[in-house]
């Protein structure tokens, strides 16, 4: 039995969350296996970045019409290990990476080259300054299952067009679609040295912390990411921390009930909720509350529940049973604390074993654990509340802040209220899709995480930052070189009056003083 365990626990075993069927097994990387391909990446990579950013830009742009080619089959294989619908594996993952590939090959030039460096002080005005930015090197991506190609390619595309080597470990639950984006990667032009993938659990992650890596870009739960943190900072390497939420939306007195309700249904269920920017928590100004949940739960009976290589199927599988039984406890704790369970709340067996009946809460509150933890599922919990502090208080009121929407007709109440919102991403009118806006930062505050990715924040993420300077005049000894004394004081106290004094005529004062002050060198 031992030898069965040590034998199973090197094996990770790709399935259809719809049907059970068994994809594939995959063998683990060992952690040898592991450091040998970061150390492969890092004897490539000089090679990588020494063919410029022009170059890499023609990668990305092969890239991208690899996969529009096969956009299809893609699209097919994210449904087949994640459940999916076919229609949500297009827009959410492809379609994202495609745009995502669109901004940089319009903007990484740009973003990446050398920017002069302006001197305001006067004592600088000698000098020539610049931005340089470089790739750290080896770039180390742990993604998650639950957006298996979107996740790992927006980051992995930022990373190798700035110049690093990438090695990638996603969720033991996805494998096949990682081993898909490296095949386009590898087809568009891109090394195989460059861009690895190491599959494997737990265990290959831990690996991949532990490696020679330059960077980490983490995405999943917060106390993994706490763990990585914390064996991160004992080298003092850099990550990128994407650790989930708990997103509200508030609905004010002023929202369209019809398409608020929409909104609500769609960001709750999407991914059958699996998605770390869906609606968690559901916040209705009481003058619409009953009215609100009354379309939600008309909505949401409609969704049709079912394998997502279906057509007609709206909300699909969770990802596995562990997954599912949290959602029953968040939901039957709720119920035990007084919460209405107006549509949903059970099992859909006759469908499958990983599938949950889209769920609407109503009168729920900050006691139960569904409007604390993240769920993680099919479920939408609906909370009244009478005024606008109130609703900011109630949405600042968790760990989490990743992001949040504002349902209203007035776009400027809401854009003041997302002042006031802690979260990395305010949504008006609309959620969840700021993840498709290529040039949009994505990443949160709190428990949420640390850092950020897409658009140029997401590039800068990549690179390291130096600063050149050149001398104009490199046979000048400069002033504030040794040769102090008594009258260099004077002379400084005079420059820094020439530079800030409120009045012009202490400042020409000054000037007129400080004027000899290169005479005044010894050495």
């Amino acid at each position: 039995m031992a030898t069965e365990t040590h034998i199973a626990s090197r094996i990770v075993c790709s399935m259809d969350p719809a049907t059970g069927e068994v994809l594939r097994e995959l063998p683990c990387a060992s952690d040898a296996d592991v450091f040998a391909a970061v150390q492969k990446g890092k004897s490539a990579q000089k090679k990588w970045d020494t063919i410029g950013v022009r170059d890499r830009i023609a990668v990305l742009r092969e890239l991208q019409n690899q996969l529009h080619n096969k956009k299809s089959i893609v699209a097919e294989a994210i449904t087949r290990e994640t459940g999916k619908p076919f229609a949500e594996a297009l827009t959410t993952e492809v379609l994202v990476v495609l745009d995502s590939a669109r901004f940089l090959i319009e903007n990484a030039f740009r973003l990446l080259s050398d920017e002069p460096l302006p001197h305001g002080n006067l004592a600088a005005k000698l000098k020539r300054g610049r931005l340089v930015r470089e790739p750290y090197g080896v770039i180390g991506i742990i993604s998650p299952w639950n957006y298996p190609f979107s996740i790992p390619a927006t980051e992995a595309l930022a990373a190798l067009v700035a110049g690093n080597a990438v090695v990638l470990k996603p969720s033991e639950f996805t494998s096949l679609v990682a081993l898909e984006l490296q095949s386009l990667l590898h087809a568009a032009g891109v090394p195989a040295s460059i861009f690895q993938v190491v599959v494997g659990n737990g265990a290959t992650g831990a690996a991949l912390v532990h490696s020679q890596i330059d960077k980490l870009v983490f995405t999943g739960s917060v106390s993994t990411g706490k763990r990585i943190a914390a064996v991160a900072a004992e080298r003092l390497l850099p990550v990128v921390l994407e650790l989930g939420g708990k997103d509200p939306m508030l609905v004010l007195d002023d929202a369209d009930v019809d398409v608020a309700s929409s909104g609500a249904v769609w960001g709750a269920f999407m991914n059958a909720g699996q998605t770390c920017l869906s609606v968690e928590r559901c916040y209705v100004h009481r003058n619409l509350y009953e009215k609100f949940l009354q379309a939600c739960v008309e909505k949401t009976k409609k969704l049709r529940v079912g394998n997502g290589m279906d057509s007609a199927t709206d909300v699909g599988p969770m990802i596995h049973e562990r997954q599912l039984r949290i959602v029953e406890s968040h939901v039957e704790d709720a119920v035990s604390r007084g919460a209405r369970l107006l549509t949903g709340g059970h099992r859909l067996a006759e469908v499958g074993q990983n599938f949950y009946q889209p769920t609407v809460l109503a009168d729920v509150n900050h006691e139960m654990r569904i409007m604390r933890e993240e769920t993680f599922g099919p479920v939408l919990p609906v909370m009244p509340f009478d005024t606008d502090e109130e609703v900011i208080a109630l949405a600042n009121d968790s760990e989490y802040g990743l992001a949040a929407s504002i349902w209203t007709r007035d776009n400027a109440r809401g854009e003041k209220m997302a002042r006031r919102i802690q979260a990395g991403t305010i949504m008006i009118n609309d959620v969840v899709s700021c993840f498709g806006i290529s040039e949009a930062p994505h990443g949160g505050v709190k428990s949420s995480g640390l850092g950020r990715t897409h658009g140029r924040f997401g590039l800068q993420e990549m690179v390291r930052l130096k600063y050149v300077d050149s001398d104009l005049i490199p046979e000048m000894k400069k002033v504030w070189w040794y040769g102090y004394g008594a009258i260099f004081a004077r002379q400084m106290q005079a420059f820094i009056d020439s530079q800030f004094a409120r009045s012009w005529p202490q400042r020409l004062r000054g000037a007129l003083l400080s004027a000899g002050v290169l005479r005044s060198k010894r050495l």
